[in-house]
């Protein structure tokens, strides 16, 4: 079967559901979760339990080497159509290149399958073209931090489960952008909850332990609303709790978030949803850089992102005088700042 260029996770997904198989599957990128979930797909779909047994084959690119790999692709399929060989950790394979021995000409037979993760394979290379010109590319890239929510809404919903925006935007606050840590932390949420079920903060604060009340979108409607009290109370449960409310985590969020109270005052058209396509938000949000732009001018939102730059840099130690400084001074000083 000719190969295709370079394709979508839902593409190969539909493929393997219709049983249409290719010889070669190179998975390569930064986001290991895409790798792993097209991984386990081609396990389930291709051979049956049976099958598996004399057919299967599963190695780790750093326990190997291109001669013995190529001589597993060469042989046949006892009993079945195919035989599965998945090759696990590719990037910790030495020269890769020799394997275009095999992917020059691959066996029909034989669905080669490798994971090539927290990187990219060279496309100007011969071994990659190679790939390119008789199997399946799919390139895994890591997910811009502010589409993590609408990911994790969408999950959910294929799930059967739909989320308030609110508490989508609090599981991101506490798991970060690890796709992984994000599937297995739902899986947990999920066990307890009917299908059905609309998880909302509550659900997400009980199961999962996160604290509603103080996480970073709360600062953000706090400083907004200028809301001294409150930004305060929870900057100081963030330098009670450093390990879960890092400095170096908080800063890129207010960043962004304050970059697009900006870019909401040069809008023309302010409309509800006009304003949350230009911004990337969900319509749900709008109302906070409505806010956000009636608290802080223009002219003061361009100092609160100069500040942002300068304590990140404080953060990481740049300035010497603040090397000593803790993230709970730094973060109390910053909040002052931006709140007078």
């Amino acid at each position: 079967m000719a190969g295709k260029t370079e394709t979508s996770i839902d593409n190969v997904l539909n493929d393997l559901k219709n049983k249409i198989f290719h010889p070669i599957y190179l998975l390569h990128g930064e986001e290991s979760y895409f790798i792993d979930l097209l991984s386990e797909e081609i396990e389930k779909q291709v051979l049956n339990d049976l099958e598996k047994e004399f057919n299967q084959t599963i190695v780790y690119g750093k326990d190997t080497d291109v001669p013995t790999l190529i001589s597993y692709a060469r042989r046949f399929p006892m009993m079945a159509n195919y035989q599965v060989l998945i090759v696990k950790e590719l990037q910790d394979m030495e020269k890769l290149e020799e394997l275009r021995l095999y992917t020059d000409n691959p066996l029909s037979s034989t669905i080669l399958v490798l994971c090539y993760k927290y990187g990219k394979l060279d496309k100007r290379k011969a071994f990659y073209k190679s790939i390119e010109k008789h199997g399946v590319i799919f390139e895994s890239n890591r997910l811009y931090d502010n589409k993590i929510p609408e990911w994790i809404t969408g999950h959910l919903e294929q799930l059967g489960y739909p989320i308030h925006p609110k508490a989508a935007l609090l599981l991101t606050d506490f798991l970060g952008a690890d796709l992984g840590k994000i599937v297995n932390e739902i899986r947990k949420l999920l066990i307890n909850l009917s299908p059905g079920t609309l998880i909302t903060e509550e659900i997400v604060e009980k199961n999962i332990g996160i604290s509603k009340d103080f996480n970073v979108f709360e600062l953000q409607k706090a400083l907004v609303q200028k809301d001294v009290v409150k930004a305060n109370r929870i900057i100081l449960h963030f330098a009670a709790n450093p390990r879960d409310n890092p400095l170096v985590k908080v800063i890129p969020i207010l960043f962004a978030f304050f970059s697009k109270i900006l870019t909401y005052h040069y809008l023309t058209d302010k409309s509800r949803n006009s304003v949350a396509a230009a911004l990337s938000v969900s319509p749900f949000f709008v109302n906070d850089y409505q806010v956000g732009s009636r608290s802080f001018p223009v002219a003061k939102i361009i100092r609160i992102l100069s500040l942002l730059r300068e304590y990140d840099m404080k953060s990481k130690g740049v300035d010497s005088n603040a090397l000593y400084a803790s993230d709970g001074e730094l973060m109390k000083e910053l909040v002052f700042k931006i709140l007078h």
